[in-house]
């Protein structure tokens, strides 16, 4: 009776190497480590993560998950794999700042047929980075090689953050009003939406020829002042840090992600009230114009895919606007809360 061994047949061959995978652990248990709080009890290795609540009224745990989408087949073009980890906490860190929550811990996934450890470790260190900008722990996470599954040099990237908000702090947008003020934090670019239609428009990831992809990529626009690769792996913004401050006198958040303005913001606002925008209230960063003319994108397109500058809207009292921008001046009134009238609730004029 012939047995895989007689054949010669080993789980290397097969395109997974566990010796690799505990020599890749050992390479990031410090780079974890960087992130530790002192409610982590048990570091990476383990099999589940251990994190013990502190001191809280009330708390309630507040959680998310998220990707980074489609913007990796611009990473793995440009073989950058230092951001993209970066983009993966801000995101997740921005969604659950929504309810006003602090993050405490964080653990990613790591998904591919053949990325490197370099490439790899490249990607926990930009998300340990991240981490620590925030004061959360990167408790652990999964590495999987998965072979057949993932084409070459593909690879997937997901993360899920816990966080922790006061039940009677909680932001929900419950207590927002006809005629309270839309304030607007500006993006650094695309964040982590929109990259299908902008691979699609400069001919990026469609598994077309590499050198020509990586030649587009690598071309500077003037109105950009870098390539357009740069532009498109700028990192995510994370607004924690500086929305932190403000959160008593603001009444919802909304994280302008996939849905752009038109989308996101209903999201927040109770029944019968819609969101009115201003064009021209802000300024939209040159990759945003360069995407529409060269795409011949329509302007209701556009702000219902990208985020048109827009990274985070505020809603607060219009009687708070100047104590919220006296910490936090880059803040920008961007538009109002109406009376929803028809159908839409959200509308830019």
């Amino acid at each position: 009776m012939s047995t895989a061994s007689d054949s010669g047949q080993t789980y290397v061959a097969a395109g997974v190497d566990i010796d690799a995978g505990s020599r890749l652990v050992a390479r990031i248990k410090e780079i974890v480590a960087s992130t530790r709080r002192p409610e982590v009890l048990a570091g990476v290795g383990s099999f589940a993560s251990l994190f013990r609540l502190g001191e809280y009224r009330e708390p309630v745990l507040v959680a998310s998950a998220d990707g980074v989408g489609t913007k990796l087949k611009v990473a793995a073009a440009m073989r950058r794999f230092d951001t993209v980890g970066v983009d993966l906490v801000n995101h997740s860190v921005n969604d659950i700042l929504t309810t006003g929550a602090e993050p405490l811990f964080f653990l990613d996934y790591i998904a591919s047929a053949d990325l490197s450890a370099d490439d790899k470790v490249a990607i926990v260190r930009g998300m340990a980075s991240a981490c620590r900008d925030v004061g959360c722990a990167l408790t652990g996470g999964e590495t999987a090689d998965m072979p057949d599954v993932y084409l070459p040099r593909a690879f997937d990237l997901a993360g899920f953050i816990v966080g922790v908000v006061e039940r009677d702090a909680i932001i929900d947008g419950h207590a927002i009003r006809e005629g309270d003020a839309l304030l607007g934090l500006p993006s650094n670019g695309l964040h982590t939406n929109g990259y299908s239609l902008a691979r699609r428009i400069f001919k990026v990831g469609l598994g077309g020829d590499p050198d020509a992809e990586r030649s587009a990529l690598y071309h500077t626009y003037p109105a950009l002042g870098v390539t357009l690769g740069e532009a498109l792996l700028a990192v995510h913004r994370c607004y924690y840090r500086d929305v932190k401050p403000v959160l008593p006198e603001v009444k919802g958040i909304a994280h302008i992600t996939g849905g752009g303005l038109i989308d996101n913001v209903p999201r927040i606002l109770p029944e019968g009230l819609a969101a009115r925008f201003g064009r021209g209230t802000w300024r939209v960063p040159p990759v945003f114009t360069l995407i529409q003319r060269e795409g011949n994108v329509s302007d209701d397109e556009m702000y219902h895919v990208f985020n048109m500058g827009v990274g985070m809207v505020l809603v607060c009292a219009m009687s708070e606007i100047k104590r919220v921008r006296s910490r936090l001046p880059e803040a920008r009134l961007v538009g109002e809360v109406v009376a929803q009238a028809g159908g839409k609730r959200a509308i830019i004029v």
